[in-house]
């Protein structure tokens, strides 16, 4: 009894060392939560990360430790005193207040602006490799999310700024580029002409754009010039590779175990019907890969008289990987494969960007040129983007500037069929990863190699008898490995887009503004469904060919007042805006391809009867 009492006095001692610290972070700017804001134990390595809410728990914090150290890039660190339960109110750093920041119709000081808004810079954008410049919002700003359903090379994220707006109509915010509202595809804006992107956040921010702004407002500014003098010139080359970044699920990858378990659940249910233990091992082996309930592939040679599964329910030890059938004349080897590995490749991403620069007391220029190239972690899936701009301005007189800014895009895009469908048999992604261990993926001679068809294609099995005859009970024909080595759905084209403006000063404080922007994107859109494979074959494959074409152009006349007394700021604003979108759409299929290689419609023979033509 002494010795049970001298341990619980010991356990008591040990959790009286440790407490557990919960709190949350908020912003004192808006209120918002502080997404990604670092809480750490002063003096010790004890930390964690506030979650989407700004909150953060501390399970095991030392009842010595007196202190939480709170920080978040942007805002003062703060130093609080351990409590069980803490809100942590976060300031902005005052020595940022006093930066100007692009808001709507214009610019502002920090300490002036009265609404909600975030502003991410240079720095941050150029640690980030995105290929979208919306993407390097991701964790920089509180209160924006961004989702993807897509992870093809050049896919856009779904951005919301303070969750849904909308059930039904659209949540994603307007983009202003250089002050000029932006329809195009923001993939043709090249991340390194940008300079800083303002996320206006709240209602008072917003206003001026009226019901556009419901939303959220992203603000992207493109780069001009430093005051330097000298031309600036410089080049940066990236190199990186795209992989997988979820590892494999632990599943059984091992052809006789997953035989082994098969046999299993056969054997139980012979036996339920009230076989003896004999014949349901026979009943269950002569099944194994039949049409009723079996598997369909038998990859084991087995000595004549033998079964592959024996009574013990293990793998005949005689049993070897690999089978040679002969079917119709002709000998198939019949070997599994690991689906995921022959799915998946790694992708390279290269970048190259150039630029030249310089600026002086009247005037500026910045000239740009960008490539990129990026891969896919499959085949069929990856982009092509050639971006230039020129950006130049001019002070004419003490009481006049002008400038300009033009960017092009040249872009050529390859995707998957499905994507995003998890049902459907195209889907690369659920099919590789919930193919049995036992299935082949190639049609091969009885040598191992990879059997070629007339048309000189590599076969791969589509479990529907080309493979020795062999059925596939789990999602027969279809293949999209190969399907998306065959079809195409391809997307290319060009974008530009340019403002200019003009500036004039009567007087000091008082402005008159002038601008005018357009945006034109010709996109042609490619999609073709081979004639010998997959879920077409019978039509002789389809060709559907689609072109939009997206303009519009936006003209603003501004007369701005600004003056400063002391501590307090006024401001007045006076404008028109003018906006005109058009989108247009032509599009038309036919089936029955002469030949893979003529992909056009003039290389098919049916009309689909589906030419369509669209505007709004």
């Amino acid at each position: 009894m002494l010795l049970l009492a001298c341990l619980f006095v010991g356990i008591g001692l040990v959790t009286a060392q440790t407490q557990k610290v919960t709190g949350v972070v908020i912003s004192e700017e808006d209120g918002q939560p502080v997404i990604g804001a670092s809480v750490l134990v002063k003096g010790t390595q004890i930390g964690a990360i506030t979650g989407v809410d700004g909150d953060f728990t501390l399970p095991n914090v030392p009842s010595s430790a007196k202190t939480l150290v709170i920080s978040y890039i942007g805002m003062q660190t703060q130093e609080v005193a351990i409590k069980p339960s803490l809100k942590v109110v976060m300031k902005s750093d005052t020595e940022m207040l006093d930066e100007v920041m692009v808001v709507a119709f214009g610019t502002a000081k920090k300490s002036a602006f009265t609404g909600s808004a975030k502003v991410v810079g240079t720095e941050k954008l150029e640690q980030s490799q995105v290929t979208n410049v919306t993407d390097a919002l991701a964790g920089a700003v509180p209160g924006v999310t961004l989702t993807s359903n897509d992870g093809a090379p050049g896919s856009k994220s779904s951005i919301k700024i303070r969750g849904f707006s909308s059930i039904n109509a659209k949540n994603d915010p307007l983009i202003i580029v250089d002050g000029a509202p932006y329809s195009g595809d923001i993939n043709n804006i090249n991340p390194n002409d940008v300079e800083s992107m303002t996320v206006l956040k709240d209602a008072a921010s917003n206003a001026l754009y009226g019901a556009r702004g419901a939303n959220g407002v992203i603000i992207i500014t493109t780069k001009r010039a430093n005051m330097s003098g000298e031309a600036k010139v410089t080049f940066d080359a990236k190199w990186g590779a795209n992989t997988r970044a979820l590892q494999k699920y632990e599943v059984i990858d091992n052809p006789g175990m997953y035989y082994e378990m098969h046999y299993r659940a056969m054997n139980n249910y012979y036996k339920s019907t009230g076989m003896n233990d004999q014949a349901a091992w026979l009943e269950a082996n002569k099944n194994l890969f039949g049409s009723n309930g079996g598997l369909g592939y038998n990859v084991y040679t087995v000595p004549d008289g033998q079964f592959l599964i024996g009574q013990n329910g293990k793998l005949n030890p005689n049993a070897t990987l690999g089978r040679v059938v002969n079917y119709k004349g002709r000998d198939y080897l019949l070997t599994p494969d690991d689906w995921e590995d022959v799915g998946m490749r790694t992708g390279l991403r290269q970048e190259y960007n150039f630029s030249v620069s310089a600026a002086n007391e009247k005037s500026s220029f910045y000239v740009s040129l960008g490539y990129l190239g990026n891969e896919g972690i499959t085949e069929g899936s990856d982009l092509k983007r050639l971006t230039g701009r020129l950006k130049a301005d001019y002070q004419a007189k003490k009481w006049l500037k002008i400038g300009g800014n033009m960017g092009y895009a040249r872009f050529d895009s390859n995707s998957l069929s499905n994507n995003g469908t998890s049902s459907s048999t195209g889907n690369i992604w659920a099919f590789v990863t919930q193919m049995a261990p036992i299935y082949p993926a190639y049609v091969r001679n009885a040598d191992g190699s990879i059997m070629v068809d007339n048309n000189g294609i590599g076969m791969m099995d589509y479990g529907s008898g080309i493979n020795a005859g062999m059925q596939r009970p789990f999602i027969a024909d279809a293949n999209p490995i190969l399907d998306n080595k065959l079809n195409t759905r391809n997307s290319e084209g060009n974008a530009i887009n340019g403002n200019a403006f003009v500036d004039i000063t009567p007087i000091e404080g008082l402005k008159v503004t002038f601008n005018g922007a357009f945006n034109l994107d010709e996109t042609r859109h490619s999609y073709v469904y081979n004639p010998y494979y997959g879920q077409f074959d019978s039509t002789g494959g389809t060709v559907s060919k689609y072109h939009t074409r997206t303009y519009d152009y936006n003209l603003q006349q501004l007369v701005s007042y600004a003056r400063s007394f002391g501590d307090n700021n006024f401001d007045i604003l006076l404008g028109h805006e003018y906006y005109d979108y058009r989108y247009y759409e032509l599009g038309a299929s036919k089936s029955q391809m002469f030949s893979q290689g003529n992909k056009e419609l003039d290389g098919a023979i049916i009309d689909g009867q589906g030419a369509s033509s669209y505007k709004e």
